[in-house]
């Protein structure tokens, strides 16, 4: 019987200390409930409020812009015209001076061309026709009256008389033809460069021209990029109007230069073909005078000729 008692009491307070743990954690899930509970309503009204609050809002505090550090390429350029006449405009002063020389370089060689290939033409037609009315005339002194007005070959026929009225009194023939070749290849000569007269404006444009324009691309990028580094950006719209108006003063270079190549060799041909009209000129004087030398010997021949037989 009190082996059982024991059994039953050591079975009891395992039992007992169980109900206390329940007990104790029953007490804390109440109290935790009883402190949600007293929360809840807190909560609530804050909820409510917050309506309230916001149906009358302060009026926001205006705050002062903080300033705001330029980055690289954030400012747009101010557009720029750059059609030609604009960007000679803007362009530096050496680059404005570059274009002002080509550009009157250009005016002179047109004009040049202008002048010099009517002048050609009219003188060319001038020849022809003087050279036919030495073909026509049988002596010096008929082709001096044909040629009387005529300022091309009419000096050399003068000359050819001259030479032969002087040497009147002398006997060669040979001597007095020397010396009329002489004279006419030296009028001759004066004739090529009267004619040749302004065509070294067109040799010296189309030579120097391009160098010229280059020497005004040279100085405008060195300005761009002059201004690269004290505008502290590489913004294409920014470097390429100073590049633009760079590259415009070579291409006006190309354009009074090679023009100008052209003109100067077609006027090249033209006064060696002019040159080779006024030698046939000449040629066609000397025939005449050497005529004229050979018909007086030939006279003096016969009239001599009866004295010779007596």
């Amino acid at each position: 019987m009190e082996a059982t008692t024991n059994v039953t009491t050591m079975i009891a307070k395992p039992s007992r200390l169980a109900a206390l743990v329940v007990a104790a954690v029953l007490v804390a899930a109440t109290t935790a409930a009883a402190d949600a509970q007293s929360a809840a309503p807190a909560e609530t009204n804050g909820s409510v409020a917050a309506p309230a609050e916001s149906a009358n809002p302060a009026p926001p505090v205006p705050l002062a812009a903080a300033p705001v550090a330029p980055t690289i390429g954030s400012l747009a350029p101010e557009p720029r015209d750059l059609s030609p006449w604009g960007m000679f405009m803007t362009a530096t002063l050496v680059v404005k001076a570059v274009m002002t020389c080509l550009m009157l370089a250009s005016v002179a060689t047109w004009t040049v061309a202008l002048a010099k290939g009517l002048g050609l033409l009219f003188a060319k037609r001038e020849l022809r026709t003087q050279i036919d009315a030495l073909a026509r005339s049988a002596t010096l002194a008929e082709a001096i009256g044909r040629l009387r007005g005529q300022a091309a070959l009419e000096a050399p026929a003068l000359a050819a008389a001259r030479e032969i009225d002087m040497s009147s009194d002398l006997v060669s023939a040979a001597g007095i033809k020397e010396r009329i070749a002489s004279r006419l290849e030296r009028l001759e000569a004066a004739a090529g460069r009267r004619i040749a007269r302004a065509t070294g404006v067109l040799a010296t444009t189309g030579a120097i021209g391009p160098f010229v324009g280059l020497f005004g691309t040279v100085w405008g990028i060195m300005n761009s990029f002059v201004g690269i580094s004290k505008q502290h950006t590489t913004n294409l719209a920014v470097v390429a109007p100073g590049i633009a108006e760079a590259l415009l003063a070579t291409a006006m270079g190309l354009v009074a230069a090679i023009p100008a190549v052209v003109i100067y060799n077609l006027f090249s041909r033209s006064i060696a073909g002019y040159r080779a009209l006024y030698g046939d000129g000449t040629a066609e004087i000397l025939r005449l005078a050497s005529r004229d030398l050979d018909r007086s010997a030939q006279t003096a021949r016969v009239a001599k000729a009866p004295y010779a037989a007596e």
